[in-house]
């Protein structure tokens, strides 16, 4: 599958929340946050369509959209294609920063005291560092 665009992601998220819905409906909602014209939007549905993110089929006059990605498939490959460019020294550091900042639940914060107590079990003594030579301020510079 083709990378979605941030404002393809856009779209994405108001079918996912809605399940199959009209362009109109997703220009509404789209509307109150963006000012992107009508044309703008239905050319994003058209891309999302073609890179067979979207599934259509017609309700009288109307067209209907639906989702043919998973939602949080799609959310974890986002989020692993962030970090794959990062050096994997630096993640925890960025997550720990990034979980500051975040309103959390007691039940969310439980899950990640389990999950960090595994973790701890496995943990290692030092990252390694996953950039070429050249790509990172950890490594010594090397003969490229």
């Amino acid at each position: 599958m083709q990378q979605v665009s941030a404002a393809e992601w856009e779209v994405m998220r108001v079918v996912w929340a809605s399940g199959d819905i009209k362009s109109s409906d997703i220009i509404t909602i789209l509307r109150k946050k963006y000012q992107w014209s009508d044309s703008t939007i239905k050319t994003l549905i058209g891309r999302l369509v073609e890179k067979k993110a979207l599934g259509t089929y017609r309700e009288g006059r109307a067209y209907i959209y639906q989702a043919l990605l998973d939602e949080t498939l799609l959310q974890k490959e986002a989020l692993a294609t962030v970090l794959d460019g990062i050096c994997q020294r630096q993640h925890a550091r960025l997550l720990l920063e990034r979980f500051y900042d975040l309103p959390m639940t007691l039940e969310e914060i439980e899950a990640f005291q389990e999950l960090l107590e595994v973790k701890k079990e496995n943990a290692v003594l030092e990252v390694p560092c996953n950039c070429l030579p050249g790509q990172c301020h950890c490594q010594k510079k090397e003969a490229y």
